[in-house]
């Protein structure tokens, strides 16, 4: 995993971790790499990626079975959707308003490239 400048290690990480969820390459109720497993994958610090899994307990994203592991849970996809949709209207999408306003994109053509996009990334 390539780590950007702009944005704290533990965040891109809980990015990385949601993302896997919506794809569903990890599952509801499943168990998840442990802490340590996790640092050697990413190559980070294993304080790093126990700072990211008890943000994502505290937004009940995962959870902690005592002495077993992290497991996903059960309501995990709509908290990574409440979760991303806060950060992604709090953070991004000014940034793409301000790119809007300043380029004189309209939103038909917006629409377009959005349904364009829809059609050839999740239609296949």
């Amino acid at each position: 995993m390539e780590f950007r400048d702009n944005k704290a290690i533990y965040l891109q990480i809980a990015d990385y971790v949601c993302e896997r969820i919506l794809l569903a390459k990890w599952k509801s109720e499943e168990k998840i790499p442990s802490v340590r497993e996790m640092a050697v994958e990413l190559e980070v610090n294993p304080n790093t990626v126990m700072r990211t899994y008890e943000m994502l307990q505290t937004k009940n994203i995962i959870s902690n079975k005592r002495g077993i592991g992290f497991f996903v849970n059960e309501d995990a996809i709509a908290n990574v959707k409440a979760y991303r949709k806060v950060q992604f209207m709090d953070d991004e999408l000014p940034v793409v308003f301000r790119n809007i306003y300043l380029l004189n994109i309209g939103f038909d053509e917006l629409q377009n490239r959005y349904d364009a996009f829809v059609k050839e990334t999740f239609n296949t």
